[in-house]
């Protein structure tokens, strides 16, 4: 629940600091007082937009401080500060601080760990249920009775919406199943010709590189075949160097011993006819490396130009023509075995279509329950709210197939009938404004009620907020809202804003709203007002400028009959 909250400068609050405790706290004060700016600021820790107006004039920024404590805390709550990292100790208080400029801009922390505004109104969600003057819409509005009804019946939304996703989920995975199967039957033939293409060449990863290699290495040869030929022919000839070279060491070998000089010269021919003879084995040995098959050449390009072309009519890489023959041998499976695939994938899809037919019609039927319990518990709240002749009916209606989803099968309106033997109708088509602010009332008070239950599906917010929800009654009716929203606020927190003494009487504490004026400066300030303070200010509530003694007679009465 909120047990602090701080302001300063916001827009006519310069410094405010007040407490709150449990049951309902009531809070009064003359039009135009500033309570709307409480709520304002309320709103700012919430999350609601920070508007650079509500800085109060002549300051540079102004903040706001709220404080929440629980006695376990809301497994909503708790998930949504783990997600932020936000960690908080068992017990310990929630402290949420927002503060912005006057020249635009705002920061906000949770417990002093910065935060986004989107942050803070996830946590509002657990903190603060507001119930304000021009909130009626979204109860008016049939788009959120659904979530009403269910929220009041505690049924079971999550799993049909599982449910609902695994059903997408199998007809999905079937449509493709089937629009695959389809399109591969279609162009089976071209697959067909595809695959005999590629099989009667068999290209192999890798082949590209080795083949492109091997004609490289072959038309080297081919160029440096000639030149080898007539090396070949001048080595190995009878008038070759080294013969000649040879017959010269031959015949300087009978003379050498008549000189030094000469053994010398014999001895280089000598070495000169074993570097030639070298010279001819490396040239043998080279012309036999080089050596190529012009055959074999043309094959190896022939089958470079195949896979080339086929790459291309593919549009891949040479090497990723094995992967097309398997995809493409995968496809024409999938066509030989599409049958029997798609027969598994209906019969799941038809499992997965009967469990959300299952849980929605279990959804429908608990709707269709809590739907009467409604109904009944608005009808409770009609008479004392002088609506006796009035009914309520929550109709719940089955929709056609194509309009199921996530949410179930049906559509939820509320309705009502202001006259004996009228037609249900719409809630703002029919009724009044004061009825229609009545109905609102039974409806919110029936609704709150199964909420402070703890019923499974409940999402009970920490503090209950109705500003001015009393609006345009008064007497027996300002009585029974005043007994309401005390009724509602036992057992944990309810904060009124409320014009009427009846409700105000009802208070377990009561704050007082008030403006004052010095010189040209004006100012709100709220202050938590003891039994005579309460007194007064109910005899002013009921009396107006002058409070007069029957004025504050009626207050104690108001005061003891509460």
């Amino acid at each position: 629940m909120l047990t602090r909250l701080s302001i300063r400068n916001i827009v006519l609050i310069e410094a405010l600091d007040l407490e709150f405790g449990r049951g309902l706290g009531v809070l009064t004060g003359e039009t135009g007082a500033g309570k709307s700016i409480l709520l304002d600021a309320l709103g700012l820790v919430l999350g609601n937009r920070a508007e650079t107006a509500l800085v109060r004039a002549g300051e540079a920024k102004a903040s706001v401080t709220a404080s929440f404590e629980f006695a376990a805390l809301p497994a909503a709550l708790a998930a949504a500060l783990e997600d932020a990292g936000v960690e908080i100790e068992p017990g310990e208080p929630l402290v949420i601080r927002r503060q912005l400029k006057s020249d635009g801009g705002s920061k906000a922390w949770v417990n002093h760990q910065p935060a986004g505004a989107a942050l803070l109104r996830e946590l509002a969600g657990s903190l603060v249920e507001l119930h304000g003057q021009h909130d009626d819409r979204g109860l008016v509005n049939p788009r959120g009775h659904r979530a009403l009804l269910d929220r009041f019946a505690g049924a079971d939304i999550a799993g049909v919406a599982r449910a609902w996703e695994g059903w997408r989920a199998a007809e999905t995975s079937l449509a493709k199943a089937r629009a695959a199967v389809e399109t591969a039957k279609a162009d089976q033939d071209l697959l067909l010709a595809h695959l005999a293409e590629l099989t009667a060449l068999e290209p192999k990863a890798g082949e590209e590189v080795r083949l492109a290699g091997a004609r490289a290495a072959m038309q080297k040869g081919e160029r440096l075949a000639g030149d080898l030929e007539e090396l070949r022919h001048v080595w190995e000839g009878s008038d070759s160097p080294l013969a000649m070279l040879r017959v010269a060491a031959r015949r300087l070998d009978r003379i050498a011993a008549e000189h030094p000089l000469l053994m010398e010269a014999l001895a280089a021919l000598d070495r000169a006819a074993i570097e030639s003879g070298d010279a001819e084995e490396k040239l043998r040995a080279a012309a036999e490396a080089l050596e190529f098959d012009p055959q074999a050449l043309e094959n190896a390009e022939t089958r470079l130009f195949e896979l080339r072309a086929l790459a291309r009519k593919h549009r891949c890489e040479v090497d990723r023509l094995p992967d097309k023959m398997r995809e493409i041998r995968a496809a024409l499976a999938s066509i030989e075995g599409g049958e029997a695939e798609l027969d598994a994938l209906e019969s799941e899809a038809r499992a997965a279509g009967e469990r959300y037919r299952n849980l929605a019609g279990a959804l429908h039927a608990a709707r269709q329950a809590g739907a009467l319990r409604l109904d009944a518990a608005v009808a409770g709240e009609l008479a004392p709210l002088k609506l006796d002749a009035a009914r309520f009916l929550t109709s719940v209606t089955e929709l056609p197939e194509e309009r199921w989803g996530p949410g179930g099968m049906d559509s939820v309106e509320f309705l009502i009938a202001t006259n004996p033997g009228a037609d249900f109708a719409p809630l703002n088509k029919i009724a009044s404004g004061g009825e229609l602010s009545r109905f609102i009332l039974a409806l919110k008070v029936a609704l709150a009620l199964r909420q402070a239950q703890g019923e499974r599906g409940s999402t009970v917010a920490a503090t209950v907020i109705f500003d001015e929800i009393d609006r345009g009654v008064g007497g027996a009716v300002a009585s029974a809202i005043g007994e309401r929203l005390a009724r509602l606020a036992d057992g944990g927190q309810l904060l009124a804003v409320t014009h009427s003494p009846q409700v105000a009487a009802r208070g377990q504490t009561h704050y007082l709203i008030a403006k004052s004026s010095e010189g040209t400066v004006t100012k709100t300030s709220v202050a938590l007002l003891d039994e005579a303070g309460r007194q007064e200010e109910i005899a002013r509530m009921l009396s107006g400028a002058e409070v007069t003694p029957e004025a504050r007679a009626q207050a104690d009465r108001l005061l003891e009959g509460a």
